[in-house]
Protein backbone atom coordinates (compact mmCIF):
# COMPACT_ATOMS: atom_id res chain seq x y z
CA UNK A 1 0.00 0.00 0.00
CA UNK A 2 2.83 2.47 0.88
CA UNK A 3 4.43 1.64 -2.69
CA UNK A 4 1.35 2.19 -3.90
CA UNK A 5 0.20 5.79 -2.76
CA UNK A 6 3.95 6.42 -3.14
CA UNK A 7 4.00 5.76 -6.86
CA UNK A 8 0.81 7.42 -7.37
CA UNK A 9 0.43 10.34 -5.43
CA UNK A 10 4.03 11.57 -5.02
CA UNK A 11 4.27 13.49 -1.42
CA UNK A 12 1.00 12.10 -0.11
CA UNK A 13 2.70 10.25 2.76
CA UNK A 14 3.94 11.72 5.56
CA UNK A 15 4.90 8.34 7.41
CA UNK A 16 5.17 4.26 6.80
CA UNK A 17 6.60 1.96 8.56
CA UNK A 18 9.78 0.75 9.26
CA UNK A 19 9.12 -2.03 7.13
CA UNK A 20 7.75 -0.13 4.19
CA UNK A 21 10.62 -0.38 2.13
CA UNK A 22 9.49 0.42 -1.44
CA UNK A 23 10.13 2.86 -3.09
CA UNK A 24 13.54 2.69 -1.97
CA UNK A 25 13.95 6.37 -2.03
CA UNK A 26 10.89 7.17 0.21
CA UNK A 27 12.05 9.80 2.87
CA UNK A 28 9.25 9.92 5.33
CA UNK A 29 8.55 9.44 9.39
CA UNK A 30 8.93 5.96 10.49
CA UNK A 31 6.46 5.12 13.12
CA UNK A 32 7.32 1.60 14.03
CA UNK A 33 6.17 -1.63 12.88
CA UNK A 34 2.29 -3.13 12.13
CA UNK A 35 1.92 -4.63 14.82
CA UNK A 36 3.68 -1.75 17.24
CA UNK A 37 3.18 1.52 15.54
CA UNK A 38 4.07 4.44 17.61
CA UNK A 39 0.22 5.56 17.82
CA UNK A 40 1.41 8.95 20.08
CA UNK A 41 3.74 10.04 16.81
CA UNK A 42 0.94 8.65 14.80
CA UNK A 43 -1.29 11.29 16.33
CA UNK A 44 1.40 14.10 16.13
CA UNK A 45 1.67 13.78 12.34
CA UNK A 46 -2.10 14.96 12.07
CA UNK A 47 -2.15 12.44 9.16
CA UNK A 48 -5.96 13.13 6.63
CA UNK A 49 -6.27 9.39 6.92
CA UNK A 50 -4.68 6.49 7.88
CA UNK A 51 -4.43 3.25 6.18
CA UNK A 52 -4.44 -0.48 8.07
CA UNK A 53 -5.07 -4.24 6.74
CA UNK A 54 -7.29 -5.74 8.73
CA UNK A 55 -4.54 -8.92 9.14
CA UNK A 56 -1.45 -6.93 9.81
CA UNK A 57 -2.76 -4.02 12.25
CA UNK A 58 -4.13 -4.64 15.83
CA UNK A 59 -7.13 -3.07 16.36
CA UNK A 60 -6.49 -1.92 19.64
CA UNK A 61 -4.21 0.09 17.80
CA UNK A 62 -6.39 1.62 15.78
CA UNK A 63 -9.29 2.00 18.19
CA UNK A 64 -6.64 4.29 19.69
CA UNK A 65 -5.89 6.25 16.09
CA UNK A 66 -9.94 6.57 15.78
CA UNK A 67 -10.58 7.58 19.43
CA UNK A 68 -7.75 10.60 18.72
CA UNK A 69 -9.93 11.63 15.94
CA UNK A 70 -8.04 9.82 12.71
CA UNK A 71 -9.95 8.88 9.75
CA UNK A 72 -8.62 4.94 9.94
CA UNK A 73 -9.25 3.17 6.29
CA UNK A 74 -9.08 -0.29 6.85
CA UNK A 75 -8.34 -2.75 3.79
CA UNK A 76 -9.04 -6.41 3.51
CA UNK A 77 -7.91 -8.01 0.20
CA UNK A 78 -7.62 -12.33 0.18
CA UNK A 79 -7.67 -12.17 -3.75
CA UNK A 80 -6.31 -10.57 -6.79
CA UNK A 81 -9.51 -8.79 -8.03
CA UNK A 82 -10.30 -7.56 -4.37
CA UNK A 83 -6.70 -6.34 -4.41
CA UNK A 84 -7.86 -4.30 -6.92
CA UNK A 85 -10.66 -3.10 -6.36
CA UNK A 86 -9.05 -2.12 -2.28
CA UNK A 87 -6.03 -0.04 -4.12
CA UNK A 88 -9.15 1.84 -6.47
CA UNK A 89 -10.85 2.69 -2.60
CA UNK A 90 -6.91 3.59 -1.10
CA UNK A 91 -5.86 5.63 -4.01
CA UNK A 92 -9.33 7.69 -4.00
CA UNK A 93 -9.11 8.02 -0.53
CA UNK A 94 -5.80 9.62 -1.03
CA UNK A 95 -6.70 12.12 -3.82
CA UNK A 96 -6.20 10.53 -6.70
CA UNK A 97 -8.69 11.46 -9.69
CA UNK A 98 -8.86 7.52 -10.77
CA UNK A 99 -7.40 4.61 -11.25
CA UNK A 100 -4.10 4.82 -12.24
CA UNK A 101 -2.01 3.47 -15.65
CA UNK A 102 -0.02 0.78 -13.60
CA UNK A 103 -3.24 -0.49 -11.59
CA UNK A 104 -5.08 -0.51 -15.04
CA UNK A 105 -2.16 -2.26 -16.36
CA UNK A 106 -2.39 -4.63 -13.33
CA UNK A 107 -6.28 -5.32 -13.77
CA UNK A 108 -5.46 -6.42 -17.32
CA UNK A 109 -2.88 -8.43 -16.82
CA UNK A 110 -4.62 -10.96 -14.60
CA UNK A 111 -7.61 -10.51 -16.19
CA UNK A 112 -6.24 -11.85 -19.57
CA UNK A 113 -4.60 -15.17 -17.89
CA UNK A 114 -5.11 -18.07 -19.54
CA UNK A 115 -6.65 -21.04 -17.92
CA UNK A 116 -3.66 -22.99 -16.83
CA UNK A 117 -2.88 -25.67 -18.78
CA UNK A 118 -2.12 -28.23 -16.03
CA UNK A 119 -2.40 -28.14 -12.26
CA UNK A 120 0.26 -28.51 -9.57
CA UNK A 121 -0.01 -29.25 -6.26
CA UNK A 122 2.12 -27.42 -3.53
CA UNK A 123 2.86 -26.81 0.09
CA UNK A 124 4.02 -23.05 0.48
CA UNK A 125 5.43 -22.31 3.96
CA UNK A 126 5.79 -18.82 5.09
CA UNK A 127 7.64 -18.98 7.93
CA UNK A 128 10.22 -21.28 9.70
CA UNK A 129 10.82 -22.55 13.75
CA UNK A 130 7.65 -23.43 13.31
CA UNK A 131 6.87 -24.14 10.25
CA UNK A 132 4.09 -22.12 9.03
CA UNK A 133 2.22 -22.31 5.67
CA UNK A 134 -0.49 -20.87 3.15
CA UNK A 135 -4.11 -22.02 4.58
CA UNK A 136 -7.33 -20.79 3.51
CA UNK A 137 -8.51 -17.13 2.14
CA UNK A 138 -5.23 -15.90 1.23
CA UNK A 139 -4.26 -13.76 -1.59
CA UNK A 140 -1.14 -15.33 -2.10
CA UNK A 141 -2.50 -18.36 -2.58
CA UNK A 142 -4.77 -17.01 -4.71
CA UNK A 143 -2.35 -15.63 -6.92
CA UNK A 144 -0.62 -19.19 -7.17
CA UNK A 145 -3.98 -21.25 -7.76
CA UNK A 146 -4.58 -18.31 -10.82
CA UNK A 147 -0.82 -19.25 -12.42
CA UNK A 148 -2.01 -23.25 -11.91
CA UNK A 149 -0.99 -24.28 -7.91
CA UNK A 150 -3.20 -25.38 -5.74
CA UNK A 151 -1.92 -25.25 -2.18
CA UNK A 152 -2.83 -28.11 -0.40
CA UNK A 153 -3.91 -25.96 2.51
CA UNK A 154 -6.59 -24.19 1.06
CA UNK A 155 -9.05 -25.34 2.91
CA UNK A 156 -7.72 -25.30 6.61
CA UNK A 157 -9.51 -23.42 9.26
CA UNK A 158 -6.42 -21.78 9.64
CA UNK A 159 -5.24 -18.41 7.52
CA UNK A 160 -1.56 -19.81 8.68
CA UNK A 161 -1.62 -23.20 10.52
CA UNK A 162 1.25 -23.99 12.04
CA UNK A 163 2.41 -27.30 10.70
CA UNK A 164 4.84 -30.44 11.56
CA UNK A 165 7.30 -31.02 8.87
CA UNK A 166 7.05 -34.38 8.96
CA UNK A 167 3.32 -33.60 7.90
CA UNK A 168 4.35 -31.60 5.42
CA UNK A 169 6.55 -33.90 3.79
CA UNK A 170 3.69 -36.57 4.16
CA UNK A 171 0.88 -34.39 1.67
CA UNK A 172 3.36 -35.17 -0.63
CA UNK A 173 2.63 -32.31 -2.85
CA UNK A 174 4.25 -31.54 -6.62
CA UNK A 175 6.15 -28.96 -5.48
CA UNK A 176 7.40 -26.49 -2.37
CA UNK A 177 7.03 -22.75 -2.95
CA UNK A 178 9.23 -21.00 -0.88
CA UNK A 179 9.21 -17.07 -0.91
CA UNK A 180 12.07 -14.91 -0.03
CA UNK A 181 9.68 -13.26 2.88
CA UNK A 182 8.39 -12.82 5.02
CA UNK A 183 10.43 -15.19 6.33
CA UNK A 184 13.68 -15.63 3.46
CA UNK A 185 14.07 -18.72 2.01
CA UNK A 186 17.13 -19.42 0.35
CA UNK A 187 18.37 -21.99 -1.74
CA UNK A 188 20.49 -22.69 1.10
CA UNK A 189 17.48 -22.14 3.30
CA UNK A 190 14.43 -24.08 3.27
CA UNK A 191 14.90 -26.89 0.23
CA UNK A 192 17.13 -29.31 2.24
CA UNK A 193 13.70 -30.00 4.43
CA UNK A 194 11.84 -31.61 1.57
CA UNK A 195 14.15 -33.74 -0.04
CA UNK A 196 13.05 -35.16 -3.48
CA UNK A 197 10.49 -33.04 -3.59
CA UNK A 198 11.18 -29.75 -6.25
CA UNK A 199 11.32 -26.36 -4.53
CA UNK A 200 10.79 -23.16 -6.19
CA UNK A 201 12.33 -20.54 -4.63
CA UNK A 202 10.15 -17.26 -5.59
CA UNK A 203 10.17 -13.59 -4.95
CA UNK A 204 7.64 -12.80 -1.72
CA UNK A 205 7.33 -9.27 -2.98
CA UNK A 206 5.54 -10.95 -6.31
CA UNK A 207 3.57 -13.52 -4.31
CA UNK A 208 2.35 -11.31 -1.45
CA UNK A 209 2.20 -7.55 -2.29
CA UNK A 210 -0.66 -6.10 -3.81
CA UNK A 211 0.60 -2.93 -5.52
CA UNK A 212 2.96 -1.76 -8.59
CA UNK A 213 4.44 -5.12 -8.29
CA UNK A 214 1.48 -6.70 -9.59
CA UNK A 215 2.04 -5.42 -12.91
CA UNK A 216 4.69 -7.95 -12.99
CA UNK A 217 4.09 -11.15 -10.93
CA UNK A 218 2.50 -13.40 -13.02
CA UNK A 219 5.11 -13.36 -15.46
CA UNK A 220 7.63 -13.45 -12.81
CA UNK A 221 6.32 -16.20 -10.66
CA UNK A 222 5.40 -18.13 -13.58
CA UNK A 223 8.82 -18.15 -15.11
CA UNK A 224 10.08 -19.65 -10.61
CA UNK A 225 7.39 -22.11 -10.82
CA UNK A 226 8.33 -23.38 -14.15
CA UNK A 227 12.16 -23.55 -12.70
CA UNK A 228 11.35 -25.82 -10.44
CA UNK A 229 9.43 -28.63 -12.43
CA UNK A 230 9.91 -32.18 -12.30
Amino acid sequence: MTEAVARTLPGALVGATGWCSRPEELDVIRIGGTKNPDVERIIALAPDLVIANEEENRAPDLDALRAAGLDVLVTEVRSVPQAVAELDRVLIACGAAGRPGWLAEAAETWAALPEPAERRTAVVPVWRRPWMVLGRDTFAGDVLARLGVDHVYAHHPERYPRVPLDELRAREPDLVVLPDEPYRFTADDGPEAFPGLPCALVSGRHLTWYGPSLTEAPRVLAGALRAARR
